[in-house]
């Protein structure tokens, strides 16, 4: 395939709600390997198919850390953060990700269960007594989700309202002044600095502390643990939130398929597995990278130097993997999706997401069988110009 004109701005305009966007399934049967404009004026191949994205996902000569370089093509109004746990390559990443991954088993997640369970009761306790309409970002996916990720670092509860307009600015992407993305960056570094220095003085029953005691054997710099406390807040909070009350609203617009989980509470595990495939809170759903040699993928002639972005949303909805691929199916199985994506990145939360997403879910369910739109001829907003869309709000009754 030759170099062509940009096919598309990036992001894609994608409609409102849990579905991705139409242009996706035009690219993979028209162009699976498309030119689209970033935001900063520079383009980047953009990957639309499931066996393109696998293999680019585990491909070792497209670069993460190749991306964080200055100049490199960017989605965002700044540069990736170099030396973070996300824009690393190995042998870096693999010492790092080593380090990290115990505290991210299945197993410690499970446990951590019961503390999840008890936020979700508390909110909805909360929201019983105020009575309905609610809001279910405001009241329950979004207070649960920053929560949830703080008990695990160590946040301190006082401090959990000013991460919020943070992380916002921090993933803004089309139309966020690149000043206010450079702010919010530098505020997370400097908090979590602080926070550092506190667990260090005075250790805790908390993640952060145990990654600081693998700091003080000299195996994690200060700068990755800042790094990586920084990284772990924004995705622990964002985009569990979302994907909490996008999930809850795709229920919610196929009342059938509620009723369906409601009834059988056994679907969940392959309810949970569907609802990550078929809820879209990415505009494509992966970290850019850049190529350190030639290589052909899909069809396409990508050159050193070239940007590629995968499309994980896209290859979700890919009907050569997933029959009937547009319909949500809350016993699919086996459910292959790319939500946590692939290869040596593959998401460190993944367990903590699915055990969070399952709580919240059956949470709700218990609590509110006769959940429902409160407002069911007005469709929620969403925010669609950021790294991660999700709904505004989302007015629920029972």
């Amino acid at each position: 395939m030759a170099d062509e004109e940009p096919l598309l701005r990036f992001p894609p305009p994608v409609p409102p709600g849990p579905a991705p966007a139409p242009t996706y399934a035009e690219l993979r049967e028209r162009r699976p390997v498309a030119r689209v404009l970033l935001p900063d004026g520079s383009r980047a191949w953009l990957v639309s198919r499931y066996a393109d994205n696998q293999r680019l996902l585990a491909e070792p000569r497209l670069s993460r850390a190749a991306a964080a370089r200055r100049g490199a093509p960017r989605v965002r109004g700044i540069a990736l953060e170099a030396g973070s746990i996300t824009t690393m390559d190995p042998p870096e990443h693999t010492r790092l990700r080593r380090l990290v991954a115990g505290e991210f088993t299945a197993h410690r997640m499970k446990r951590f269960r019961p503390r999840i369970r008890a936020i979700a009761e508390e909110l909805a306790d909360a929201l019983a007594a105020a009575g309905p309409p609610a809001d279910l970002v405001a009241g329950y996916a979004g207070p649960l989700s920053i929560r949830v990720i703080s008990t695990l670092l160590g946040v301190p509860e006082p401090d959990l309202d000013r991460f919020r307009s943070w992380v916002d600015d921090y993933l803004g992407v089309a139309g966020t002044d690149p000043a206010a993305v450079a702010d919010a960056a530098a505020r997370l570094r400097g908090y979590f600095g602080s926070l550092v220095a506190a667990r260090r003085a005075e250790p805790g029953d908390d993640l952060l502390s145990s990654l600081l005691a693998a700091r003080e054997q000299d195996r994690l710099t200060e700068r990755e643990l800042v790094a990586l406390g920084v990284t772990l807040l924004v995705a622990g909070y964002q985009t569990a939130s979302s994907m909490i009350a996008g999930s809850v609203q795709a229920l919610l617009d196929r009342p059938e398929r509620l009723a369906e989980l409601r009834d059988d509470p056994g679907l969940m595990p392959t309810a949970v597995e569907e609802l990550l495939r078929y809820v879209a809170v990415s505009a494509a759903g992966g970290t850019i990278r850049v190529a350190t040699a030639d290589l052909e993928l899909g069809g396409a002639r990508i050159r050193a130097g070239d940007a590629v972005l995968p499309a994980i949303t896209s290859a979700n909805r890919d009907a050569a993997v997933f029959d009937d691929p547009d319909r949500l199916d809350l016993r699919r199985d086996p459910n292959p999706h790319l939500a946590f994506g692939h290869g040596p990145h593959r998401c460190l939360g993944a367990a903590l997401a699915r055990v969070e997403l399952t709580v919240a879910l059956s949470t709700l369910l218990e609590r509110f069988p006769g959940l429902r739109h409160a407002e069911p001829a007005r469709r929620p907003r969403w925010r669609t110009g950021g790294m991660v869309r999700g709904p505004l709000t989302l007015p629920v009754a029972w």
